[in-house]
């Protein structure tokens, strides 16, 4: 027995020290995957040696003889740096994240699959002129050269994942169809507005989304026909957040004409607000090419061109249009393989698209039908049954073939005049965006690009028959037709999202538009001083006062509280000036309030459960009486605003103590970044999370988009993860920061290096030589 014993604590001490052998061995090969700060490779394509140089940051300056070597250094840096980043997101977009994930990510590439991103991006890319493959070629060498050497070190996760695939031109272009969904999502709100056009009166449904009623709307068409089992088919529609990915997108972008500037030349900020990840979906980089020339700014890996940023003459930005571009159709079944079309039935285009899934052997097979509109969307869960007499298709001006969008941002950067700025932007496809440039000759210009279809008939608002005619796409505004801004005389344009066409303009955009309280804060910043400098514009993009408060506190402070701690609470908001400061108790109460007072409005009105409504909604409520007691009753608001604060103090004293002075907005306001698949492993996930406790709402030019859980509602999950400006009259007049880090290595020092920068409101200038150089890296041929 006492033999057996030692054998037993021998094979123990041998299992343990094996195991801590394991460990150690695969921390180092974790390690090994960090990239070397200074190398040398030969990539024989290249027409000349490139010198790349990398700041403390991990910032790249980028010396090339041409465009072409450029992109080639583009791809490896992107593929040292951000490798998986990459592969989720061509994963993502083919429909083949399943491999990795397994059937967690089974809804999602179902999706992808069913819009056939894949297959449309080969399809554009054979139809693009030669010029613009090249470059997608060469970036593709690029990244094709560092998986060549690194391998499965390409980035830790692919210890684990395998050794990721060579890198096609076709993938540069996914990023612009993922974009397309991102930054275009009307059909989301048809299917929400239809859902609540059944359940509440229309006057109603207008209070939820505020009707644009300026000219220039087409006359409406009754969309769908009575006695529809509209909530049968609703339920085979993708769930948005678990089929369809929408992330919340905004932007702020503006720009002053030579005799604004302190500097003599144009100043243009952007900053745009788009889901938070770590991270984040910016690349900062600078180019240096022969004879001055340069470009400067931020970069998207996956993508050759800088797409936020400036060359020697010409700076750009872009904002999200929110013009709607995309369309639900409400097809006739005619027979279980044709659909009704005002000429007669047809067919549907099918496809078999088979997925692959970790750990299950047997592969899914989805059977993917697309009509003359666009591919049919319901159905997508196989464990529903699909209506027997109507599908619905979606029109998606992003899926249209022939997208030139790489060649528009590639000549974007080649630009050097508001002029030959225009020309680029006449030949975007997608997505809908409003594109700010100036030049060094001091001219300025905005433009609306992407494709905006032309209907039959109706505004979009609600999905159409599809087996008529009554609402079909006729074809696509023209650019030139679009409500272009070039050289107003007020020497300034500003764009953040709201109805970017005067009224009475002819094209129709859309219905919905979101309320201007950001545009007027920043018209108001601008109006507040004869000329502006970089600095100030950096300092602009933080700030944290919104109008929306401003406007409703007198309406809350009104409101008689009840004793004890919602009295406090109240007492701090009546000298608050509704600035949304990370250290203030007041954003915090404010918002809680809000937050309770909208779901009791929803409540009392008899909106379904789960029905959301913006800030647009609850401004109507509150400044406009009758509408407030057309949801809350005869009594108006006053009752459940009460209530609601009673509510909120509670709940907030649970969670931040009893005193309201000592409440923070920062503590629940916190900025969260989380890799798109450790975060839902345990400990990884945590381990990998970057947190900052931030200022800021929705309605603020410093836009914290609150994305939150049951348990904290206000965590702050979208926003500028770039902020950057661009001096012209300065070649290294480029301000810039990202809210994460250059790497995506959780163990590098660049993976959250600029996170507390980005916190407290900083920038970097990317200037042609770094201030100090912490890496070299030769490209050769």
């Amino acid at each position: 027995m006492r033999f057996l014993l030692r054998l037993l604590g021998r094979l123990l001490l041998l299992a343990f020290i094996l195991a801590g052998f394991a460990a150690a061995f695969a921390m180092a090969l974790v390690f090994t995957s960090l990239p070397d700060a200074r190398e040398e490779l030969a990539i024989p394509t290249l027409s000349a040696p490139v010198a790349i140089t990398l700041d403390g940051q991990g910032i790249p300056r980028i010396r090339a003889a041409n465009e072409r070597d450029a992109a080639v250094a583009m791809g490896w840096l992107h593929a040292r740096d951000r490798m998986f980043q990459m592969e989720v997101m061509r994963r993502g977009a083919a429909g083949r994240l399943a491999e990795l994930a397994g059937p967690a990510a089974l809804r999602l590439d179902r999706f992808s699959r069913t819009l056939g991103l894949l297959p449309r991006a080969e399809a554009d890319l054979a139809a693009l002129d030669a010029t613009t493959r090249d470059l997608l070629d060469a970036y593709a060498e690029g990244v094709n050269a560092l998986l060549a050497v690194r391998g499965r070190l390409a980035a830790p996760e692919f210890l684990v994942l395998g050794e990721p695939e060579p890198w096609k031109p076709e993938h540069s272009l996914l990023w612009g169809k993922v974009m397309g969904l991102w930054l275009s999502g009307n059909w989301r709100r048809e299917l929400e507005r239809a859902a609540l056009d059944a359940a509440l009166p229309a006057e109603k449904v207008e209070d939820l989304w505020p009707r644009d009623a300026s000219p220039g709307r087409p006359d409406l068409a009754a969309a769908l026909p009575p006695g529809l089992d509209l909530a049968g088919l609703l339920r085979q529609v993708p769930v948005f957040g678990e089929d369809a990915p929408l992330p919340a997108s905004a932007s702020n972008a503006w720009v002053v004409a030579p005799r604004r500037s302190a500097s003599g030349a144009a100043l243009l900020a952007s900053d745009p607000h788009l889901g938070f990840n770590a991270p984040v979906l910016w690349y900062l980089a600078r180019i240096d090419l022969p004879d001055g020339a340069f470009r400067a700014g931020a970069t998207a890996p996956g993508v050759p061109a800088i797409v936020i940023g400036r060359n020697q003459s010409l700076a750009w930005g872009f904002t999200t249009t929110h013009s709607d571009t995309q369309d639900l159709f409400l097809e006739r079944l005619a027979g279980p393989d044709h659909y009704e079309t005002p000429d007669g039935p047809r067919p549907f285009t099918v496809r078999e698209e088979v997925i692959a899934v970790r750990g299950q052997e047997a592969p899914e097979r989805l059977l993917v039908r697309e009509t003359r509109h666009g591919p049919v969307v319901s159905g997508l869960e196989p464990r529903l049954a699909e209506s027997a007499e109507h599908v619905f298709a979606v029109a998606m001006a992003n899926l249209a073939p022939g997208d030139t969008t790489a060649t528009a941002l590639l000549a974007l950067n080649r630009a050097t005049s508001v002029a030959e700025a225009r020309a680029a932007a006449a030949t975007f496809s997608a997505p809908p965006q409003t594109l700010l440039v100036a030049d060094a000759a001091g001219r300025i210009a905005q433009y609306l690009v992407g494709r905006t279809p032309v209907r039959a008939g109706g505004d979009g608002s609600l999905p159409g028959r599809g087996w008529d005619g009554s609402a079909d796409w006729t074809g696509f505004v023209p650019f030139d037709a679009m409500p272009h801004v070039e050289d107003p005389e007020s020497g300034q344009i500003v764009n953040a999202n709201a109805r970017p066409a005067p009224p009475g303009h002819p094209v129709f955009l859309g219905r919905d538009w979101y309320g201007d309280w950001r545009l007027r804060r920043i018209q108001a910043l601008l109006a507040a001083r004869p000329q502006h400098d970089a600095a100030g514009f950096a300092a602009m993009q933080n700030d944290v006062l919104s109008l929306l408060a401003a406007e409703i506190l007198p309406v809350l402070r009104q409101v008689v509280p009840p004793a004890g701690l919602p009295a406090q609470a109240h007492a701090l908001l009546r000298d608050w000036d509704g600035t949304m400061r990370a250290e203030a108790p007041q954003p915090l109460i404010h918002h809680a309030w809000l937050h309770h007072f909208e779901a009791l409005a929803l409540r009392a009105g008899g909106a379904p459960e789960g029905t959301g409504a913006g800030p647009e909604f609850l401004a109507r409520l509150l400044l406009d009486p009758a509408r407030g007691a057309a949801w809350c009753g005869a009594e108006g608001c006053g009752p459940l605003l009460t209530r609601a604060l009673g509510e909120a103090a509670a709940e907030l004293a649970a969670a931040h103590g009893n005193d309201p002075a000592a409440w923070r907005w920062g503590a629940a306001h916190v900025a969260r970044f989380e890799h798109p698949l450790l975060r839902f492993v345990p400990l990884l996930g945590a381990a990998t999370r970057l947190e900052a406790a931030t200022g800021g709402d929705g309605e603020t030019i410093s836009r914290g988009g609150m994305r939150g859980s049951g348990t904290n509602p206000f965590l702050h999950q979208h926003g500028a993860g770039l902020r950057a400006v661009f001096d012209l009259a300065d070649p290294d007049g480029t301000l810039a920061i990202i809210a994460t880090g250059q790497s995506g290595h959780p163990l590098s020092d660049n993976f959250a290096s600029l996170l507390q920068r980005w916190q407290e409101g900083g920038v970097l200038r990317l200037t042609r030589h770094p201030e100090i150089e912490t890496g070299a890296i030769r490209l050769t041929p």
